[in-house]
């Protein structure tokens, strides 16, 4: 089938790239011009602008939007929305949030175009081994594109799963639970670092992914990582968060489900940001002041 992909960055790129490898016909844009040659010089087509792109494609034209969440998400929809016909569709990619999913479909719906939110996950690895999709909104938009939702995924790797908001709020979990495995796996390893037994992390991580209970994709990347640089010198240990955690733990307390392990984690990215923690400088105080404990002076 014929799509197009505005945003050709590490994920969309890749994407490009599956889709042309399963025999797809694929538009493709970005504002930096070097990405579009890339992709052209591999089968792609190539747009200008949004109206190239727009002009290129067949109607009922599929348009999928792989660009920051947020602003530029928001901002990309709306001019390609302009540029479409009744019964276009238009995809988002990205992780958004479910609330804007909802909106943006109902917005689109007014102007007769048709909109999925597909919550994406495969990263840079999504080439080789495809993209976990997780799919909402219009179920004929859906059946319309469901040959490159295949192609892109692994096997049995995606699936419709209702309404608009469907999709982006089951990514925002299953971030959510990212974070907490993440978190876990990362404990663990301190632990064992601080050992007597002197383990060699990357030939345990490659051990436990033989058939235990703890095995996953994440364990071998922990594996790749212990490889490279077994005591991760080279990392400072500060790590971002791009929002869904914070979305997760906001969903859950308003519905009242309790999530202490994902908010756990999702403040202990927090606390990877701090040089030097007020909160651990009034612990050690209290201590102190109560206990006559040692202190260490700064």
């Amino acid at each position: 089938m014929q799509i197009a992909i505005i945003g050709l960055g590490k994920m969309g790129g890749n994407m490009v790239r599956r889709l042309l490898r399963g025999g797809h016909q694929v538009v493709a844009y970005d504002r930096d011009t070097a990405a579009v040659d890339r992709l052209a010089s591999e089968g792609a087509t190539g747009a200008k602008s949004l109206e190239d792109l727009v002009a290129k494609l067949n109607a009922p034209r599929a348009v999928w939007v792989m660009v920051p969440s947020g602003a530029p998400t928001e901002k990309t929809i709306e001019d390609v929305a302009k540029l479409l016909s009744p019964n276009d569709i238009i995809i988002d990619g990205g992780n958004s949030n479910f609330h804007d999913s909802v909106r943006r479909a109902n917005a689109l719906a007014d102007k007769k175009l048709r909109f999925l939110d597909s919550g994406t996950s495969g990263g840079v690895w999504g080439l080789e081994n495809g993209y976990c999709l997780m799919v909402g909104g219009d179920p004929t938009a859906y059946q319309h594109v469901e040959p490159a939702l295949i192609t892109l995924a692994p096997k049995d790797g995606v699936a419709y799963f209702g309404k608009a908001g469907a999709g982006h709020f089951a990514k925002m979990v299953h971030n959510g639970i990212e974070y907490a495995m993440m978190q876990a796996y990362a404990e663990g390893f301190e632990l064992l670092r601080a050992s007597e037994f002197g383990y060699n992390l990357a030939d345990l991580s490659n051990v436990w992914n033989q058939g235990s209970v703890v095995r996953s994709w994440l364990l071998e990347l922990a594996a790749n990582a212990f490889k490279k640089d077994p005591d991760l010198s080279g990392l400072k240990a500060y790590v971002e968060d791009s929002g869904e955690g914070r979305w997760t733990v906001n969903e859950a307390v308003a519905r009242a489900v309790p999530v202490p392990t994902i908010a756990a984690s999702l403040f202990a990215r927090f606390a990877s940001r701090q040089d030097e923690s007020f909160a651990l400088r009034v612990l050690a105080a209290l201590r102190n002041e109560f206990g006559g404990h040692a202190v260490k002076k700064a």
